[in-house]
């Protein structure tokens, strides 16, 4: 076991203290920007500037306090190619959801106007000309 030990090249390492309190505190800086940036209407950039500091910040999280950074860099890529896929797979769900309304031209209506559920609600505006059947 010893000899398995000491075939590792990425042995112990220290950091010190100093690079810890400057990392904590630059995840609550971009904590204290996230929340003002919240209150910001950036439209549908809230959801994206939201997700690149918390990208930041996970990265700093797993590059320092669980020590990526002195690793194998190959556990540096597999991290850095999951972040990647993410972003990609989270853009492509943005793109879709926020262009569906281009595509489909059907406007929420109610099914069954009569049902009990719409009696107190104002009446849809069904005056749009591709809302003739009701639907």
């Amino acid at each position: 076991m010893n000899e398995r030990l000491s075939n590792n090249k990425s042995g112990p390492h220290v950091i010190p203290l100093k690079v810890y309190l400057s990392i904590g505190s630059s995840l609550l800086v971009l904590t204290a920007v996230t929340i003002t940036v919240s209150f910001v209407d950036l439209g549908g950039w809230n959801v994206v500037v939201a997700l690149l500091i918390a990208s930041i910040k996970g990265s700093l999280i797993a590059l320092f306090f669980m020590h990526l950074l002195y690793d194998k860099k190959i556990y540096s890529i597999v991290f850095s190619m999951g972040l990647l896929f993410l972003s990609i797979f989270i853009a492509l769900t943005m793109f879709d959801t926020l262009r569906r309304g281009d595509i489909d031209m059907i406007k929420a209506v109610p099914f069954k106007k009569e049902a009990v559920i719409y009696e107190n609600m104002p009446a849809p505006d069904t005056t749009s000309a591709h809302n003739t059947d009701g639907r």
